[in-house]
């Protein structure tokens, strides 16, 4: 009789990514998948440490599975991602419902962990060990149904050591894929349905890997490669940093008809000031710079990126040099943040905090330019037509939703078209987030 294996995942595409790796590994050794925790013999939260409090909302998890566990002894806990690796033996010391605590780059060994865990019920079970390059090597290849769109880790780990992020003490130094393993991984994808491949890493674009010629590869030579994969029809990678933008990949968005002409490429500030104070390594103007040649190589490209609003030291002179480079910029997307120290970093012990009521003051004033960016943007594409990826069902009993090219969601009425179909749509109405199109023509 199968166990049962109950998987949550928090955060960025990368956990999701780890966990359908993870669920595959776990089938091997006897579990199923089922929709809820109530009657899993395995619980497993794959956690992010990105966000504020992410730690306190992972030990409120464990208290409500607690209750859980209480009806059912044999259930096991395990605590899985970057909170699992920031905190370590601290989770089972807080939450002693925990069995295993697994970092990111231990995955691969959970079946021998759980066999642990099992032996010794109580006690806990812990690796938070720094090995990517065994953990790409042992875990399985996918075999279940791929969806349209498919994610493909290709990096792990950060050198940047911005101020304000904990991602290189949880994921530690970047590691690039071999790119005979990703090649093949996207193959493996692409026969089992994947229309479109996302590349992921911490920062992917900082991917250098060994090429099957045994040279070394940058991205945008993978990219050429992975364009030449049978069946894949786009490609899209995230997420960026701008002082790894090279000559080479800039051109490969205007070279590369399957690179998707959409890029989510993080800035966080628009001040060199607050960008030295948060170790970006870049000024605003670098910044301008990759974007203008980024429009040169391609002029129909969107871009995406990120922001936060009051990091310590932040004046609002320097609040208004952040508008003013999101006004020359301009937008499709972004993500905009109030600061939130993470403890061990940096900025957390910054003397120079902003009070909250003026990152909350800021960040209005900054959603306001970006949201009506995007809506600009959105509507631009009324009377355009624009190929669709159609990945789910809508609302609707005839209606279809999928992918632009700029990643925006478009509803449509399904006619002749199918779930994993590319088809070209007629954008007849712009929402502040999606769109809406016409019939589909394949």
């Amino acid at each position: 009789m199968r166990k049962k294996l109950f998987v949550r995942t928090y955060g960025c595409q990368m956990n999701v990514y780890d966990s359908e790796r993870m669920s595959e590994m776990l089938a091997a050794v006897g579990y199923e998948a089922v929709e809820t925790p109530e009657n899993a013999d395995l619980v497993v939260l794959n956690t992010c440490h990105i966000r504020e409090k992410a730690a306190e909302k992972v030990y409120s998890e464990v208290g409500r599975l607690r209750a859980l566990k209480s009806r059912r002894p044999d259930m096991l806990i395990a605590v899985a991602g970057c909170v699992a690796q920031a905190e370590g033996g601290e989770v089972l010391r807080r939450a002693p419902a925990v069995d295993i605590v697994v970092g990111p780059q231990a995955y691969h060994r959970l079946p021998e962990m759980l066999a642990r865990a099992e032996r010794a019920r109580g006690s806990g079970v812990i690796d938070v060990d720094f090995r990517p390059e065994a953990k790409f090597d042992e875990l399985p290849a996918p075999e279940r149904p791929a969806g349209p769109s498919a994610f493909l880790t290709i990096q792990e780990g950060c050198d940047k050591f911005c101020t304000f992020c904990v991602v290189p003490y949880t994921r530690g130094a970047e590691y690039s894929r071999p790119a005979a393993a990703v090649i093949a991984e996207a193959k493996q994808l692409a026969k089992r349905g994947a229309r479109e491949i996302v590349l992921l890493g911490q920062n992917v674009n900082a991917w250098r890997g060994e090429g099957p010629d045994g040279r070394d590869w940058t991205l945008a030579r993978l990219i050429l490669a992975l364009a030449e994969v049978e069946g894949v029809e786009r490609l899209r990678y995230t997420t960026s940093h701008p002082r790894d933008m090279s000559d080479d990949l800039v051109e490969a968005h205007g070279a590369v008809p399957a690179l998707m002409p959409f890029l989510h490429l993080p800035v966080q500030a628009g001040s060199d000031r607050v960008l030295e104070r948060m170790n970006r390594k870049h000024r605003a103007s670098d910044y301008r710079h990759t974007v203008e040649r980024l429009r040169e190589a391609r002029p129909d490209i969107a871009l995406a990126s990120d922001f936060i609003v009051g990091f310590p030291g932040e004046s609002e002179r320097d609040f208004e040099q952040t508008l003013a480079l999101v006004r020359d910029v301009g937008y499709a997307q972004a993500y905009s943040f109030k600061f939130s120290p993470r403890p061990g970093t940096p900025a957390a012990a910054d003397p120079l905090q902003v009070p909250e009521a003026v990152k909350i003051e800021r960040l209005a004033r900054l959603q306001e330019l970006l949201n009506g960016q995007q809506q600009a943007f959105n509507r631009s594409c009324i009377g355009k037509r624009l190929p669709v990826l159609f990945e789910r069902p809508g609302r609707g009993r005839r209606q279809l939703v999928g992918r632009s090219p700029y990643m925006q969601a478009v509803h449509a009425e399904a006619g002749a078209v199918r779930i994993g179909d590319l088809a070209q749509v007629e954008i007849l109405a712009a929402g502040p987030n999606s769109l809406s199109g016409g019939s589909p023509a394949i």
